[in-house]
C-alpha cells in the first residue's frame, strides 16, 4: 500500500496552524522587531512563499497569530469549572502571565508607533477584550446589574495585566499568589 497523504485542505490548515503558533512564540521571545515573515517562516518550518499565501502582510500574520491564541485561551478559560471564585482570579490571572500576554504586549507596542498595524490592533483588542470581560464575569458568577459589580470585575482583569507586566521583567510569583488571594476576597465581598 501506498503512503496516503491527508487532503490539501487538512495540509493548508496545518500550515496555518503552524504559522499562527510560530509567529507568537516568535514574538514572545523575538519582540517585533525581530520577528519577520522570514523569520516565522523558518521557525514553523514553512517556506516564504507559502507563508505569504496564508498572510500577504506581515500585520496580517501578526495579529491573526494573537487572535488565534487568545481564542485558543478563551476556549480553556470557558471550559473550565473552577471551584469558587478563588480559582476562577488565580485563572483569569494566569492569562496575563503567559507567552500568549507578552505576544500581545510586543504587539501593541508596534501598533503605538505603526499607523497601519495600530487600527487593527485596537480593533481586535477591543474584541478581546470583550469577550475576557464576559468570560470573567461567568467565572465568577457576578451580577453586573449590581452597582460596583462591572467596575470590580474590569478592576480584576486591570489588576491582571498590571501582574502580567511586573512578571515579564522577574519571577513575580510569590507577590502575584498574596495578590491574587487579596484580589479573590475582594472579589467574594463585593460580589456577595
Amino acid at each position: 500500500m501506498g503512503v496516503v497523504t491527508p487532503p490539501k485542505q487538512d495540509r493548508s490548515r496545518a500550515t496555518r496552524q503552524k504559522l499562527l503558533q510560530s509567529a507568537v512564540a516568535c514574538l514572545a521571545e523575538r519582540g517585533w522587531s525581530g520577528s519577520t515573515v522570514a523569520v516565522v517562516a523558518e521557525h514553523a518550518g514553512v517556506s516564504r512563499g507559502a507563508t505569504q499565501h496564508h498572510f500577504p502582510t506581515r500585520e496580517d500574520l501578526f495579529t491573526a497569530a494573537v487572535e488565534y491564541v487568545a481564542e485558543e485561551r478563551s476556549e480553556a478559560l470557558r471550559a473550565l469549572r473552577p471551584e469558587g471564585r478563588a480559582q476562577a482570579v488565580a485563572a483569569l490571572v494566569d492569562l496575563y502571565t503567559g507567552p500568549l500576554f507578552r505576544a500581545a504586549l510586543h504587539l501593541w507596542v508596534a501598533a503605538s508607533n505603526e499607523p497601519q498595524l495600530g487600527e487593527r490592533v485596537t480593533e481586535l483588542e477591543a474584541r478581546v477584550g470583550r469577550e475576557t470581560h464576559r468570560i470573567a464575569v461567568r467565572l465568577l458568577g457576578a451580577d453586573e446589574s449590581r452597582p460596583g459589580v462591572r467596575e470590580t470585575v474590569q478592576g480584576l482583569l486591570d489588576m491582571a495585566r498590571g501582574l502580567g507586566l511586573a512578571n515579564l521583567l522577574t519571577d513575580d510569583a510569590a507577590r502575584r499568589d498574596r495578590v491574587v488571594a487579596e484580589w479573590a476576597d475582594i472579589v467574594d465581598r463585593v460580589l456577595d
